[in-house]
């Protein structure tokens, strides 16, 4: 078989299924929150941070090229 020539990896797809999951932890957390209107600590803070810190780990993911010893 040949080289093929697929855009993402395997590590690219295990770096994208951890961002996947931090987003996922991030908007439980939101919603745990026990404030009125999620106007808490978690709702507003906690919550939101984790999800973009998701949202760069799936940048972090498309753009991560592995380097290849040719």
């Amino acid at each position: 078989m040949g080289k093929t020539n697929l855009p993402f990896t395997k590590t690219n797809y295990i770096i994208m299924l951890a961002g996947i999951i931090c987003i996922l932890v991030g908007f439980t957390i939101m919603t745990m929150d026990k404030e009125p209107y999620g106007f808490g600590f978690l709702g507003i803070t906690l919550g939101p941070i984790i999800v973009m810190i998701g949202f760069i780990i799936e940048f972090f993911a498309i753009t991560y090229k592995v380097k290849s010893e040719e």
